[in-house]
C-alpha cells in the first residue's frame, strides 16, 4: 500500500488543530459532567472535522489521478496485462487524449521515474 504524504501530512495537521478545538469547548462545559462535556466535545469535533477529512481524503486536487484497465497490451513492451496510465497531476493533464497509452506495472514504473525527472508531480 503507498500513502500518499500530502493527505497523510494534511490529516496530521488537522488532528492537531482539534486539540485546541476540543479543549475550548471541554473549558466551556466544565460546569457540565464530565462525560457528558467530553460527548458533547466529541459531537461538536466530529460536526466540524468530517468535512475537513472528507476534503482530505476525498478531493481531487490531493491526489494524483490514474486509469487502470485489466488484458491491455502494453504501449512498451506488448506484454499483455494490468494496464496503468497517468490521467492527471497538477502540472500534468492527458484527459482529453484521444490515443491513451496504458503501460504493464513494471514499464508503469519507469515511465512515473522518468515524468518525475521532467518535474512532474506524480
Amino acid at each position: 500500500m503507498r500513502v500518499n504524504f500530502r493527505r497523510y501530512f494534511l490529516y496530521l495537521c488537522r488532528w492537531q488543530l482539534s486539540t485546541p478545538v476540543l479543549a475550548v469547548v471541554l473549558v466551556w462545559l466544565s460546569t457540565f459532567n464530565k462525560w457528558t462535556a467530553v460527548i458533547i466535545a466529541n459531537l461538536i469535533g466530529g460536526l466540524i472535522f468530517f468535512w475537513v477529512d472528507r476534503f482530505i481524503f476525498k478531493s481531487k486536487l490531493l491526489s494524483a489521478q490514474w486509469e487502470i484497465k485489466d488484458n491491455i497490451k502494453c504501449s512498451d513492451c506488448a506484454e499483455i496485462a494490468r494496464g496503468y496510465r497517468l490521467v492527471k497531476t497538477s502540472n500534468y493533464d492527458k484527459s482529453e487524449d484521444k490515443m491513451p497509452k496504458f503501460r504493464c506495472e513494471k514499464c508503469s514504473k519507469k515511465k512515473t521515474k522518468l515524468l518525475r525527472t521532467k518535474g512532474i508531480k506524480v
